[in-house]
């Protein structure tokens, strides 16, 4: 099983699917595998941080990575998450923003302070449905997927930096079945892979863009 640890450093990577974990990721990186959806994503990633928080052993950064659908952007093309949002959050009724979560100081789109240099960046909006089709229309966010708000949340509660990589897998036409989400994910897999290899670069490089508002990095 291939070594977490990127130029000196502790990487929990994060997946959702075994489908989307190919030979390219497969030869780089053992990801914690959360199952799919904000929930599953949440309670996995959350149990795993605390066990290693209890351990004194959090890691350096999470990187959730897998696929998304976008009505917008290049089918099996990578891009690198820039904010977050979470659709299914809708207190609009009691007079709070949609998207926002009620009494959680957080706007309804959380920027990802770190970059890799080089690669196209793109929003995300997380929820539990998969869109398709007309469903792109009401959505703001340049692409979608089911977890990485889930991770985000995670990796706030436990202070780890986080950084989103995506693969467009769907999107372009209406879904008609699994398929559909299935025949760019070979590509995806080696254009992830090849994502990664960009992050190694820029952590041997020092290069990795961003920090949050208070001046905290990564760890040298």
């Amino acid at each position: 099983m291939p070594d977490n640890g990127f130029a000196g450093r502790d990487i929990l990577f994060a997946m959702a699917a075994e489908a989307e974990y190919g030979p390219a990721l497969r030869a780089r990186i053992a990801p914690l595998m959360t199952g799919i959806g904000p929930v599953e994503a949440a309670l996995a990633l959350g149990t795993e941080l605390g066990r290693r928080a209890a351990a004194g052993a959090l890691p350096d950064l999470v990187v959730s990575l897998g696929s998304a659908g976008s009505a917008r952007l290049e089918q099996g093309r990578v891009y690198q998450v820039t904010a977050i949002g979470y659709r299914d959050m809708d207190a609009s009724a009691l007079g709070f923003e949609k998207g926002r979560t009620p009494y959680l100081d957080l706007p309804a789109e959380v920027a990802l302070p770190h970059r890799i240099p080089g690669l196209p960046e793109a929003t995300l909006s997380t929820g539990a449905g998969v869109v398709s089709g007309a469903a792109y229309a009401g959505i703001g966010a340049d692409m979608v997927d089911m977890e990485s708000f889930a991770v985000l949340r995670a990796c706030q509660r436990f202070d780890v930096p986080m950084i989103g990589l995506r693969g467009i897998s769907d999107g372009a036409e209406e879904l008609r079945g699994l398929s559909d989400w299935t025949r760019y994910l070979e590509l995806i897999d080696r254009r992830l892979a090849g994502a990664l290899d960009c992050l190694e670069a820029a952590l041997r490089a020092g290069t990795l863009i961003g920090a949050p508002p208070d001046g905290d990095r990564l760890p040298g």
